[in-house]
This record gives structure tokens, sequence and C-alpha cells, in this order.
């Protein structure tokens, strides 16, 4: 069987080859018939294209000065509402994953409360009830009003990932750290955090990701981020389509990025697991 096995390599190439082939025309053939409908559509409603429009939007060159428009704006908005969110969540969804591991039933139950009705309840209630009812109380802006209903959001989903990344550290680790006689703080930061973290990051990656797409509703309590700024635009010069496909792909080049940085990060954490 041995030798038959270096014969039968480059027939399984070859057959490789010929699927990613397909794949790829597949995909370019989807592209361009969706591509198509649009353009047909889009001429049968006699729409005029400005797509020679669109690039003011990111910049202008004025007097040799050169002036970020707004969609970039709005794209930096996005940026440290994710950036922000992601540090809360992190911190949230560290404490609820603890709360739900504890022996307390008094945390248990709150954490549990807790995941319950996130995870229960659409993002754009909550977005309206962070707003109308908790911004008030707490007397904050709508930035961080935005920021602290993305990050609670999204803790419920963190928290999963990193109580099962704990949870994935073998039993031996716990009780060889007991048996030293370390503290609860102390097993969970010296010895099983540091293993659970390399399991936790491709899927806390993927978190990010589904942050930048949830970070679009925020244009509801007008915040100025890419989507808000990209309707605005559209209310100024009537660009529908031109100004749509344009912020949808910022958000696609920046969540395939992700995306793309999250699946190599998983094949490192793979390969590292199949040495140990």
């Amino acid at each position: 069987m041995n030798s038959a096995s270096p014969a039968m390599d480059p027939v399984l190439r070859r057959r490789q080859s010929r699927e990613r082939a397909t794949d790829w025309t597949l995909f370019f053939v989807g592209f361009g018939l969706i591509a198509w409908l649009i353009y047909v559509g889009a001429t049968s409603m006699g729409y005029n294209w400005q797509w020679y429009r669109v690039p003011r939007y990111f910049y202008r060159i004025i007097d040799g000065e050169l002036i970020w428009g707004t969609l970039v704006r709005g794209l930096l908005v996005t940026l440290e509402i994710t950036a922000w969110s992601m540090v809360i969540a992190l911190v949230v969804g560290l404490v609820t994953a603890l709360l739900r591991l504890s022996r307390s039933w008094s945390g248990h139950l709150l954490s549990s409360v807790y995941l319950e009705l996130i995870r229960n309840t659409p993002l754009l209630v909550q977005m309206y009830l962070f707003y109308f009812v908790l911004s008030p109380i707490l007397g904050i802006d709508r930035f961080w009003t935005g920021v602290l209903c993305l990050a609670f959001f999204e803790a419920v989903f963190i928290s999963e990932i990193i109580r099962g990344g704990i949870l994935s550290v073998h039993k031996g680790q716990w009780e060889g750290a007991s048996s030293l006689g370390l503290r609860s703080w102390k097993v969970y930061a010296l010895v099983v955090l540091p293993q659970a973290v390399p399991i936790m990051l491709p899927p806390l990656t993927s978190a990010v990701v589904n942050l930048i797409k949830n970070s679009a509703i925020v244009s509801t309590i007008a915040i100025f981020d890419l989507t808000n700024e990209g309707r605005n635009a559209i209310a100024d010069t009537f660009m529908s389509f031109e100004i749509w496909f344009t912020v949808a792909a910022v958000y696609l080049v920046m969540t395939i990025s992700l995306s793309a940085f999250a699946a190599w990060l998983e094949a490192r954490v793979q390969k590292r697991l199949a040495r140990a």
C-alpha cells in the first residue's frame, strides 16, 4: 500500500485542482449573474449610474490639502464603536462565564437570566431600551449607549466561548493546581486561562466579525457611523445603488479580512494542538 500511495498523489492533486477550478467558475458565474440582474433591474428603472461621484465621499483634495470624506469618518466611528464594545464585551463575557461555572447559585442564576434575556430578545429592541430607558438614567450620550448595548449583546456569545474554552482544559490540570493549594482565582489565572486562550482565539475573532456587522444598528439612534453616513449621502444625492454597494463593500472588506485572520489563527491552533 505504501508503494501505491505516491502514484495516487498526482491523481488526487488533479482532482482537487479540478474541484477548485469548478468552485471558482461557479463563483464567478453566480456573481456575474447577480451583477447582471442588478444592472438590468436598474436599467429598466431608468437609473442613472454616477459612480464618478462616489470617491468624493472617501476623500477630496482641496488646495493641495487632503480632506477625508464622510464615509471615511463614518468608518472610523464604526471601528471605534467596535473596539470599545469588544473590550467591554470581553470583560462582561469573562465575568458571566465565571459566574456560570461558579458554585454560587445566585451567581449562576443571575448569569443565566442575563443570557436568556439577551439571547431571546431582538438587538433592535435592546438598542431602544438602552437609548430610551438606561441612557437617561445613567446620563450617558448616544455613543456610549450604542457601545454598551452592543457590548452586552455580544458578551452573551463571548461568555459561551470562554466557558467552552475553560471546560476544554483537562480535568487533571484542575486537580493538579488544587493539590498545590492554589486559590480559585489563581487556578484560573495561572493554569486554566493560559491553556484555554489559544482555543478561544479563533471563535473570539469570529465574534469581532459579528460585532462589526451588528454595529450598523447604532445608526437607529443617530450615531454617525458608516451606515448612517451612507444614508445621509443617499439623501443628498439619491445615488442609492452606488452608495449602498460601496458601504456593503467596505463592510465586506473588514469582515472578510477578519474571517481570513480567524481561519489562519484556527489552523495554527489546530497544528499546535496536534503537536501537543
